[in-house]
């Protein structure tokens, strides 16, 4: 009964779950991280990011006065009133007021806000003090009160959004030392590609992805081809070389590629990270681009060889086309790999500024020097992760057709 047409397995239904809670786990921390990253930072310190349209609680001292008091029986001196209405208000931001909003207040400027809207906090000397949510105030003392009641409060102030932590991380100076630079005539080009500024290592490290994406499959396009559709001897024993070098740690040929790249002149230098990230992705590109050619159509493949087609002219009008979900997995891989790289990229580049990557930059400048400001390195982790989500959304319709490629035959 159950494999009935029409019904879902246990397991089926099984999956499924689990793909949504997959689902789930990463998109939560990214939105999370998106939201952080358009905050600013006193709002991130008193809230979570889930809470951002709610509004952050600002603190502030309110100075309360007591001529509205009146005597009620027995001696009791009794005040009412609303912090948001009159003087009170006095010095508080017109959006705080607007929302009129009470997150925590007291009595003590020592101990701050820290009683809950509706309760109620009493001193030595009698005065009691209750403060609702809405503001309205209710206080009592056995004495008539003088002057003021100083009242720490925390309001809810208005979601505090703002696009000033990109601005700050890309060009590495705020607003104010921003404004001062571009007086004394320094151009944006000059804040850009400062040694503060993000906007460098994000140009060098696509100048590091791009090329060490197109690289490998150019080569491993033509390598998978002869491997699978190529008569020639010794093609057996370089498959199962692709194979084993698919599981060698890529460190034990850091010291052997930098000497060969000193003998040749390369040293550190962008042209030697494209070469280093080309040989560590081309068993895997050879391997994936193998076993999706091995499934073409033979029929076709042969037809074209009787119709007088050379093996060049079979990859390129044949093979190629029809190998682009392949070619598209291997992309999306090799691109995450080489963005997000820092091992490959400290030991094959130069240590200047010049040649900083972003994994580089955010490690030894942004956690050496501000790892205290979260909006800065939430901006500068979202800069990070916007070209690889655009890139996998751009291209992942093709990465299940090319992962699969070869399993069935």
């Amino acid at each position: 009964m159950d494999n009935i047409a029409g019904q879902k397995s246990g397991l089926s239904i099984a999956t499924h779950i689990a793909t949504v809670l997959l689902v789930l786990i990463w998109i939560i921390p990214t939105l999370g991280l998106a939201i952080t990253s358009f905050r600013e930072s006193d709002a991130i310190s008193e809230t979570g990011w889930w809470r951002a349209l709610q509004g952050a609680p600002q603190s502030f001292v309110l100075s309360v006065p007591v001529d509205g008091q009146v005597e009620v029986d027995g001696g009791t001196w009794v005040l009412e009133t609303n912090i948001f209405e009159g003087s009170t208000t006095e010095g508080l931001p017109p959006s705080v007021v607007a929302r009129g909003a009470v997150d925590a207040f007291g009595l003590s400027r020592l101990r701050g806000a820290d009683t809950a809207p509706g309760e109620t906090v009493e001193t030595r000397q009698g005065l009691s003090v209750t403060l609702e949510a809405d503001g309205a105030l209710r206080a009592t003392s056995p004495e008539e009160m003088d002057g003021a009641i100083q009242l720490p409060v925390r309001l809810v102030a208005p979601p505090q959004m703002t696009t000033e932590n990109y601005t700050e991380v890309l060009t590495g100076t705020g607003s104010a030392e921003r404004a001062a630079l571009r007086e004394r005539g320094v151009g944006l080009d000059r804040l850009l590609f400062s040694g503060e500024a993000l906007f460098g290592p994000f140009v060098n490290t696509l100048t590091v992805a791009i090329p060490a994406t197109i690289i490998p499959i150019l080569i491993a396009a033509f390598a998978a081809y002869a491997l699978a559709w190529m008569d020639f001897p010794g093609r057996g024993f370089l498959i199962a070389m692709v194979v084993g070098l698919l599981v060698v740690p890529l460190q034990l040929a850091f010291v052997p590629i930098t000497i060969i790249h000193g003998w040749f002149g390369i040293g550190k230098s962008f042209l030697g990270i494209w070469l280093a990230h080309t040989g560590f992705g081309l068993p895997l590109a050879v391997y994936l681009l193998r076993n999706y050619m091995v499934g073409l159509p033979r029929d076709i493949i042969e037809c074209a060889k009787v119709d007088g087609a050379t093996d060049f002219e079979i990859f390129r009008k044949i093979v190629l086309p029809l190998s682009f979900p392949a070619l598209a997995s291997f992309a999306i891989f090799q691109f995450l790999w080489t963005w997000n790289d820092l091992l490959v990229a400290s030991v094959f580049l130069p240590s200047d500024a010049e040649s900083t990557v972003m994994t580089r930059f955010v490690v030894t400048s942004l956690l050496g020097s501000r790892g205290g400001e979260w909006h800065i390195l939430a901006a500068a982790a979202f800069v990070m992760i916007a070209v690889p989500l655009l890139v996998f959304f751009t291209m992942q319709r093709y990465l299940v057709r090319g992962l699969l490629a070869g399993s069935v035959k």
